[in-house]
């Protein structure tokens, strides 16, 4: 059985005809798994279920960042539940996103195969500045104002601050130290005391202090918690009557007396708060009330939206794209945004990008629009690295994707566009474990050739050679006259034609076209 759960009052699966307009996240967080199911009509959303399991992921992790065993176990089996609440939904209405446990996991590959396999759908793990920012998003949406506003998430494991004005986030950062990291470091043996509790928001202070002037008080007017460690510690203040549900100072000073009172975790007796909260309930505090002193928060008020709800607004805005015949949203803008940055040539890249897409095209008609997208992504930033050094510059590239902030992507999409960057020229087997994705294997022949064929740094002659895929042999087919009139690049596509039978995955040659 599930550690905990619980469900809105909504209706129940049965109630729910299909799934049409439906979207669904699933927030895979250090503490705690939640799925979200809505629906947008009109701008308005609707909450049709929610469910929650603590899981304590985070507390899987030992000193050399690997996930145990049974953490990994517990997880699994929620996902394995929610993909029974989620039977029959289609895959492009389900959005699956890990955070600070994943992002810090040694072994996650292995953890994300398995979760895949067990809830049926990829998961995706975000950035920390990717989670405030989507954070920020469903907050705005639910929870509208006008006003410059302070956003702060405390997660299991990270804890997210936002500076957002209307539905616009101006500053996000992620920090690493969460409830549940915090309470097993000071309180993991169980015992509340005062020294420990001054111990715990020095550490939590030391980390916030290089945020001192980018989230001070002169740049908002009012500060929000979202998610579950705010949300707890508002509903205990409130049952016992102590504020009306606003985190303030005293308040905070209030929760952490009876805590000491208690001494320890599972003598905890509190109004409002729950079973599964009493472990994380001390370092969710020393955050909170760190906060509070450091940035100047005499109230918190408890916020209506959080991650899970971002990620399907963001969901809903990316559906909306795909409908559209341009395609454009945030991750189109990132990437200008990054070409910008690392003052790539941008007309090489958009020759690229024009000559891969029309060859993917040509050879995989079926494929999903975002494999066309990351390819053309891909194409956009595939020389990036040239503003580190021309000399290796693929693997600067691909070093900057993955590793950059990229509003929008995925740490997981980010890895996935490094990799088709850094197999775009040279030997292939530096990306040899990426290959074994048929999917990617036509992206970087796609993304290759079309190198090769503007390596002059000039639109290519019309008409241009065509890829045809027969099976797993690729065939570029020359128009008459072409090889004659390029010769340099036909020694550079035969040359291509060994670096892929080297790898083994494909067989590719160029060839004249048949009349």
């Amino acid at each position: 059985m599930p550690a905990s759960s619980s469900a809105s009052t909504a209706p129940a699966a049965s109630t729910v005809p299909s799934w049409r307009g439906v979207l669904a996240s699933i927030d895979i967080g250090s503490n705690s798994f939640r799925l979200e199911i809505g629906q947008l009509s009109r701008g308005r959303y609707r909450r049709i279920d929610y469910l929650k399991e603590t899981v304590r992921l985070g507390a899987g992790l030992d000193a050399q960042g690997l996930l145990g065993e049974e953490a990994a176990q517990r997880g699994l089996a929620c996902l394995q539940r929610f993909r029974a609440r989620l039977a029959g939904i289609p895959p492009r209405q389900l959005r699956a996103v890990a955070t600070q446990t994943l992002r810090e996991a040694s072994n996650r590959d292995a953890f994300l195969a398995r979760a895949a396999e067990a809830l049926g759908h990829p998961v995706e793990v975000i950035s920390g500045r990717e989670e405030a920012r989507l954070i920020y998003k469903g907050v705005a949406r639910l929870q509208p104002s006008p006003h410059p506003r302070l956003v702060i998430d405390i997660g299991g494991r990270s804890t997210e601050l936002i500076i957002g004005a209307g539905s616009v986030p101006l500053q996000a950062e992620s920090f690493g130290i969460g409830s549940v990291s915090l309470s097993m470091r000071y309180f993991g043996d169980g015992l509340f005391t005062e020294e420990r509790f001054r111990a715990a928001q020095v550490a939590a202070g030391a980390e916030f202090e290089e945020a001192l002037e980018t989230f001070s008080r002169r740049h908002w007017s009012e500060a929000l918690g979202s998610s579950g460690t705010a949300g707890a510690v508002s509903q205990i203040l409130a049952a016992a009557g102590v504020t009306d549900g606003a985190i303030t100072p005293e308040g905070l000073a209030w929760c952490m007396n009876a805590c000491v009172r208690a001494g320890r975790i599972d003598a905890l007796e509190l109004p409002g708060l729950k079973p599964e909260r009493r472990a994380v309930l001390g370092g969710g505090l020393a955050i909170l009330s760190a906060l509070s002193a450091q940035f100047g928060i005499e109230t918190l008020q408890p916020a209506r939206g959080a991650l899970r709800q971002g990620v399907i607004f963001d969901l809903q805005e990316r559906l909306d794209a795909d409908r559209d015949p341009v395609h454009h949203d945030l991750r189109d803008d990132t990437v200008a945004e990054l070409q910008q940055r690392f003052r790539a040539d941008v007309m090489q890249a958009r020759r690229v990008q024009a000559v891969a897409l029309q060859l993917h095209r040509q050879a995989q008609p079926r494929a999903e629009l975002d494999h066309q997208r990351e390819l053309g992504w891909a194409a956009a930033l595939h020389e990036i690295g040239m503003m580190v050094s021309h000399h290796d510059h693929h693997r600067h590239s691909a070093y900057l994707i993955g590793h950059v902030d990229a509003a929008g992507f995925s740490q997981t999409q980010q890895r996935r566009l490094a990799d088709l960057v850094l197999g775009h020229r040279g030997g292939l087997r530096k990306i040899e474990a990426a290959l074994a994705d048929p999917a990617l294997v036509w992206q970087v022949l796609a993304l290759r050739l079309a190198v090769l064929l503007c390596h002059a740094r000039c639109a290519p002659d019309e008409p241009l050679p065509r890829l045809v895929a027969e099976g797993r042999h690729a065939r570029l087919a020359l128009p008459a006259g072409w090889a004659d009139r390029h010769p340099r690049t036909l020694h550079l596509l035969e040359a291509e034609g060994e670096a892929w039978a080297r790898a083994g995955v494909l067989k590719f040659q160029p060839g004249r076209n048949p009349s």
